[in-house]
């Protein structure tokens, strides 16, 4: 069997194609992580990027100040985990079959 250089050159333009195309649409994928029952909410994009933050006014005393600190970075730290795992499938379901399943080789330095 010969190696078909043009096929593969057609792959590889077709996988930057599809990874620029998923990588446009992941700015618009959302993902919120809540801590305290719902006391706090943290909204982060797909490209992991903090975009809102919601307290619950019952928190904001002052002698809460230091459990408001660790709701918070508990819920932004879940909204940025669930933000990257959205991300991750939605590109790998844009570069599904584009690239040979070979074993030991990782894709995840390029978001697959």
């Amino acid at each position: 069997m010969a190696f078909d250089i043009t096929g593969m050159m057609g792959k590889v333009k077709e996988l930057q194609d599809k990874m620029q195309q998923a990588q446009q649409e992941i700015q618009h994928i959302t993902a919120t992580g809540e801590s305290g029952g719902g006391l706090v909410r943290a909204t982060a994009s797909g490209h992991r990027k903090l975009i809102k933050l919601e307290i619950d006014e019952s928190l904001l005393t002052p002698q809460d100040r230091e459990m408001l600190a660790d709701l918070v970075v508990a819920a932004v730290n879940k909204a940025l985990d669930e933000a990257a795992e959205l991300a991750r499938q939605e590109l790998q379901r844009k570069t599904s079959g584009l690239m040979p399943n070979v074993p030991g080789l990782d894709l995840s330095g390029f978001g697959v």
